[in-house]
C-alpha cells in the first residue's frame, strides 16, 4: 500500500509536511546512507522542498551530512515516480541525484528492489484517512538491496547488494517525542526485516504513553507489533544513544537494544509546518540485538552490527549530538 506522493492534493491553507527516504548499509554494516526527500509547506503558503544527505561510517570521526533547500518550482510529482527535487528523483526501483554545499558535494545512481510486501506501520487502513495520527507512515520496499554508485568529494563508493529500504511519511504534525528502529541485513537471514516505531503524542496539555507499532519478518511470516491495545504490556527506554524496547504482539514478544557511539549520530531539526520544532538525531549504522519470543519455540536471538537504525525525536536540545546548520521549513 504506497498511493505515492500526498503533497499535490494538499489544501492551498493547510499545512504538510512529506518524506520518501532511503536507509541503506554496506552488507556486514560499517557504513550507511541515508537520503531524504522532503517537503514542507506551511498553512496558506507554498511548500518548499529539501534533499537530505548522510554517509555513515563508524570507522570515521562521525557522519557527512549536508542539506539543500528548493522552492516550489523545483518540486514535483512525475509520472511513474514519487517525488522530483531539484537534480533528485525517486520512484519505484530508482534514485538519483546529486547535492552540493559548502560541506560536501555527493551524487548517486541507485537501483533497488525488494519482494517484501508494502510494510503498513498503522494497524487498520481507516487510521490513514483519519485526522488522528497526524502523522502517517509506510515503506514501500521494507526489505530492499541497492546497487549502483555513489560519489563523495570525487570518491567513488561502489553500492553492491547493500540492504536497506524505502519509507515514506506524511502529515499535518510531527509526534510529540518519537523513536525509529530498524534493521535488515541480518546475517544467514536475508528475508527477514525489522521496522518499528513508538510514538509520545501531545493532546491538549496532556502527552500519551509510548504508542509502539511496527513489524517483524521471520522466517517467511510476518509479525505485527505494538498497536492500541498494546500500549500497556510494551515499553521503551530511550537515551540519546540507546533505546532498550519491549514490543509485544500476537503470539510474541521482541525485546531489544538499538545503540551507537555518540559520535556515529547527525543531529536535524524537524519542523512542524505550523512551526514548533524538534531535534532529531539518527544513526543508520547502529548496533541492534533482538531476542525474540513464542510459544512452544526457543527464544530466537537476532544481530545486526553497525547495521540498523536508531532514530530519536525530542524537544531537548542538550543531547550532545551536534545539530546540523540547516532550518526546516
Amino acid at each position: 500500500m504506497d498511493a505515492g506522493a500526498r503533497f499535490p492534493g494538499v489544501a492551498a491553507k493547510a499545512g504538510h509536511y512529506e518524506s520518501f527516504y532511503i536507509k541503506a548499509c554496506r552488507p556486514g554494516g560499517g557504513q550507511g546512507l541515508w537520503i531524504r526527500h522532503t517537503v514542507h509547506k506551511r498553512p496558506g503558503a507554498e511548500p518548499n522542498a529539501s534533499i537530505w544527505f548522510v554517509l555513515f561510517d563508524r570507522e570515521t570521526a562521525g557522519p557527512r551530512a549536508t542539506k539543500v533547500t528548493v522552492p516550489a518550482a523545483e518540486l514535483s510529482a512525475p509520472a511513474g515516480s514519487w517525488i522530483s527535487v531539484g537534480e533528485t528523483e525517486i520512484g519505484p526501483g530508482h534514485a538519483q541525484g546529486a547535492v552540493e554545499t559548502e560541506g560536501l558535494k555527493a551524487s548517486w545512481d541507485l537501483d533497488f528492489s525488494g519482494d517484501a510486501e508494502p510494510c503498513k506501520y498503522l494497524p487498520a487502513d481507516w487510521l490513514y484517512e483519519a485526522p488522528v495520527p497526524r502523522t502517517k507512515f509506510v515503506a514501500p520496499f521494507p526489505n530492499a538491496r541497492f546497487d549502483g554508485k555513489l560519489e563523495l568529494d570525487g570518491a567513488e563508493i561502489d553500492i553492491s547488494g547493500w540492504p536497506g529500504m524505502i519509507g515514506h511519511n506524511w502529515g499535518s504534525e510531527h509526534a510529540e517525542r518519537w523513536v525509529w528502529l530498524e534493521g535488515t541485513g541480518f546475517e544467514g537471514s536475508p528475508e527477514t526485516y525489522f521496522d518499528a516505531g513508538a510514538a509520545r503524542i501531545k493532546i491538549g496539555s496532556k502527552t500519551t504513553p509510548w504508542i509502539p507499532s511496527g513489524m517483524l519478518m521471520l522466517d517467511g511470516e510476518a509479525h505485527r507489533l505494538g498497536g492500541f491495545g498494546q500500549i500497556r504490556s510494551a515499553s521503551i527506554s530511550e537515551s540519546p544513544t540507546a533505546c532498550e524496547f519491549t514490543l509485544p504482539g500476537r503470539d510474541i514478544v521482541v525485546r531489544g537494544r538499538a545503540s551507537a557511539p555518540a559520535k556515529d549520530f547527525v543531529g536535524w531539526i524537524y519542523a512542524d509546518p505550523k512551526g514548533p520544532e524538534h531535534n532529531t538525531i539518527n544513526c543508520s549504522v547502529a548496533d541492534l540485538e533482538l531476542t525474540v519470543e513464542r510459544p512452544a519455540l526457543p527464544p530466537r536471538t537476532l544481530a545486526l552490527p553497525a547495521g540498523a537504525a536508531y532514530e530519536l525525536g525530542m524537544r531537548e536540545v542538550d543531547h550532545g549530538v551536534a545539530i546540523q546548520p540547516y532550518p526546516d521549513g
